[in-house]
């Protein structure tokens, strides 16, 4: 390989310059979070990249892995406004978006907004909730507005929806829409620590935080405006055309995973649906706020690589047969990212 072309050289300084002046005030963020939340630094980068990349997320896991206390320290950090909207099986529409109440001073409805209209929303164990109320997100977080009646009202930004689940095969939870799970920029799994010796050392230091005379408090480090600025900066960061090839090569492989790599071949089996362009979007958008987080002026593959799990692993469905043979999704994406080179 050559030395890249000035034009680029040139463009990554200046994005460099930008990126350092802007992401200090996020590392203050996770310093605050991180005084709430034990060993899980990888989760609040995910969460920040779900704000830099002006995207959503689904938190998955078990009761009591700190998913709702995550949100909740987040927004503490934040000086935005925040709902929590806990789902339940007898939740209406309009108790997330509002509706229209007559008015007798003026004999007319006027709209009662609900608490979707706010900057971030923790969906509480969303699927506890039917489809039917799941899909009343859908406008808000793809539009970014709601409909009351006969008017749209639009939602003020950063709007990001927060989204927690327990596994599907807990009882009592509905499987989400796939037209839903598609809008989520990320699904981010959370399980225990898999060593031993982490985690007890985790435990132990929830423990001790969390029994302690006065517990720890998040204090707002970061205003609304530095989020939409600090977007700016994460959409004019340069990407090399290798990794942008690296990012369709990864979508690609998804759906025809032979073609990009013949070792490959025998997942075609296992895949009913790959994933959407909607990936190729929201890998290119997650690297770059991957790379802005690590201060970098230019998107690395290996900043696509660390996001690419939690891009790809609700948007791959598989067949029957990767079912009767007890393969996931997640292991199909890992093949993917084990075969196919980063640059």
């Amino acid at each position: 390989m050559g030395s890249p072309p000035i034009e680029f050289a040139e463009a990554v300084e200046k994005s460099r310059a930008e990126v350092e002046q802007m992401s200090a005030p996020l590392k203050a963020v996770m310093e605050e979070v991180s005084r709430v939340i034990v060993g899980r630094d990888d989760l609040i980068r995910r969460l920040l990249v779900g704000i830099l990349a002006d995207g959503h997320i689904l938190l998955e896991g078990v009761p009591g892995l700190a998913k709702t206390l995550a949100v909740r320290s987040l927004a503490g950090s934040l000086e935005a406004g925040f709902s929590r909207i806990q789902f339940t099986p007898d939740l209406l529409p309009a108790d997330l978006t509002g509706t229209m109440i007559y008015d007798p001073s003026s004999g007319g409805f006027t709209p009662r907004k609900g608490p979707l209209f706010s900057n971030i929303i923790l969906a509480d164990e969303i699927n506890r909730a039917p489809a039917k109320v799941q899909s009343a997100l859908l406008e808000a977080m793809q539009e970014r507005q709601i409909t009351i009646g006969d008017k749209s009202h639009l939602l003020e930004e950063p709007f990001m929806v927060l989204a927690t689940q327990n596994p599907i095969e807990q009882e009592g939870t509905y499987p989400l829409p796939e037209a839903q799970v598609d809008r989520f920029l990320l699904k981010v799994k959370l399980d225990y620590p898999g060593r031993l010796e982490e985690h007890r050392g985790m435990e132990m230091q929830i423990l001790e935080r969390m029994t302690a005379e006065t517990l720890p408090e998040v204090k707002p480090v970061l205003k609304c405006d530095h989020i939409l600025k600090s977007r700016e900066v994460v959409r004019r960061i340069p990407m090399a055309q290798s990794v942008k090839d690296y990012i369709v090569d990864l979508v690609l492989a998804t759906r025809v995973p032979g073609r990009v790599n013949p070792a490959l071949e025998d997942l075609g089996a296992l895949i009913s649906y790959g994933a959407s362009p909607r990936a190729t979007l929201a890998l290119a958008m997650a690297g770059k706020a991957m790379a802005f987080l690590s201060g970098r002026g230019s998107v690395y593959g290996e900043d696509v690589k660390e996001v690419a799990q939690d891009v790809l692993r609700h948007r791959v469905l598989v067949t029957y047969e990767a079912e009767a043979r007890e393969v996931t999704s997640e292991e199909i994406v890992q093949q993917v990212l084990d075969h196919v080179r980063v640059p």
